[in-house]
């Protein structure tokens, strides 16, 4: 699902709860007329509903839900992995996550063994190869949810400003990154007060979800240093912040929330999941919002999978349970109930989903605008170190919008504080704040 928000209210900490769906004692333990399986996963994944039909539809397969945190979430699942016991039959784990415990396949099973190479094509390409080992012969999950971007924008605020409002032609305004920052211009010289975007690090994170190339190349090398679209997106984002657009906001942070409640910034960064987010922290704002498509074209911010720990003692049973929940029709129920993007294709077409509208955003085509997203974007390769680096950099621009490090500096500082981080850090677990 990632980025992170989706699954934690940024003002309410998220509380881990455990779900019994069906009968029997809530142990987890077998039970004479059938078996038991955990699901462990975190924040709003939408399978509470999913696993109370799957009972029904299963009567020998009871289902306990473990609803956690993100961090400690997957947290757990690291301890449970390194004890060799108290894994759940299926396990979530976020995008951000994935390279830790991909790099542990001895950890989980092998789903190509089961015949998930047969479903291959249910999936975006891109997804699919996230979760595959770089030699292609270990798949240690399913994927769930995309968070294909788009951009939020404050219709009273462009009108105010000026500015069109239309989705058609505010997205005409910013056909790359270079034209949104002088779209931002243009509304900070009609003093509205506001400011252009939140975040500075929202935007960072959008431009580099573009290139072809991140953090590691496609041999499993660091690139950071010499990647020059990171560089790019590094360089648009201090301009942004050096030249007044940003609102110099942390996400998922009170302020945050109290300033999107309040209009003080005009866009922002929207995976599919971030909907949620913008309707929980600013119930208020009902129909003020808009959707259009992010500049540059297609993007992604997080996403989920499900894997299937080696320590289960009902490998067959978890797996068909895995396949049924990440199957086309229940990654559209999903989708409908939650606004979690389904990372299938095949159903960016399908009138269901298509038709699809938010009314919080203006009545806003949501299927259209976030499929069209997720099938323009470009595959990356995540290594095992991808959340520690973004994380640094994430900092570095903070710095530079407190002041604590001039913009001229900010790259240089990345780069020392990355290079420590990758050569000292544990393999990670990232803030993931935008």
């Amino acid at each position: 699902m990632t980025s992170i928000a989706r699954r934690s209210s940024a003002a309410v900490a998220a509380v881990a709860v455990a779900l019994l769906l069906g009968v029997g004692c809530s142990t987890g333990g077998d039970g004479d007329s059938g078996i038991t399986l955990v699901v462990a996963d975190y924040g709003n994944s939408g399978f509470k509903a999913l696993l109370r039909d799957y009972h029904q539809a299963h009567p020998r397969i009871r289902v306990v839900e473990h609803v956690g945190d993100y961090h400690g979430h997957h947290e757990e699942l690291a301890e449970h992995l390194d004890e060799g016991d108290g894994a759940a039959d299926i396990v979530g784990i976020d995008e951000s996550y994935l390279p830790q415990f991909r790099d542990r396949p001895e950890a989980f099973l092998n789903l190509l063994d089961f015949g998930a190479g047969e479903l291959k094509s249910r999936w975006l390409g891109w997804k699919w190869q996230q979760s595959l080992s770089a030699d292609g012969t270990v798949q240690i999950g399913l994927g769930t949810d995309v968070g294909s971007l788009a951009v939020c924008y404050r219709r009273d605020l462009f009108a105010g400003a000026g500015l069109p409002t239309s989705r058609e032609e505010v997205a005409s305004l910013w056909p790359t990154w270079e034209a949104y920052i002088e779209a931002g211009h243009r509304f900070e010289a009609s003093g509205s007060g506001a400011h252009w975007l939140d975040s500075s690090a929202r935007a960072y994170n959008a431009i580099v979800a573009q290139q072809e190339i991140g953090y590691y190349d496609w041999d499993g090398n660091v690139v950071l240093a010499s990647n020059a679209g990171v560089r790019q997106a590094f360089d648009l984002s201090t301009r942004i912040i050096v030249e007044g657009l940003s609102g110099r906001l942390r996400a998922n942070t009170a302020p945050w929330a109290a300033a999107m409640r309040a209009g003080t910034f005009a866009t922002m960064m929207c995976p599919a999941w971030g909907l949620g987010q913008l309707q929980q922290n600013a119930p208020d704002t009902r129909g003020k919002w808009d959707l259009t498509a992010v500049p540059g074209g297609g993007g992604n911010s997080g996403g989920s999978f499900l894997a299937i720990p080696k320590q289960t003692k009902h490998a067959k049973e978890a797996y068909q349970l895995a396949t049924w929940l990440t199957a086309p029709n229940q990654q559209l129920r999903i989708f409908k109930e939650t606004g979690n993007l389904p990372s299938q294709p095949g159903l960016y077409t399908d009138p269901s989903l298509r038709e699809v509208r938010n009314e919080f955003v203006n009545n806003a085509p949501v299927g259209q605008i976030f499929g069209a997203s997720a099938e323009r974007l470009r595959p990356q390769y995540l290594g095992p170190k991808t959340s520690i680096i973004r994380a640094v950099i994430e900092d570095t621009l903070v710095q530079v919008e407190s002041g604590a490090v001039p913009g001229g500096q900010a790259w240089a500082t990345a780069l020392s504080e990355a290079s420590a981080a990758i050569a000292n850090g544990p393999p990670g677990h990232p803030p993931r704040a935008s």
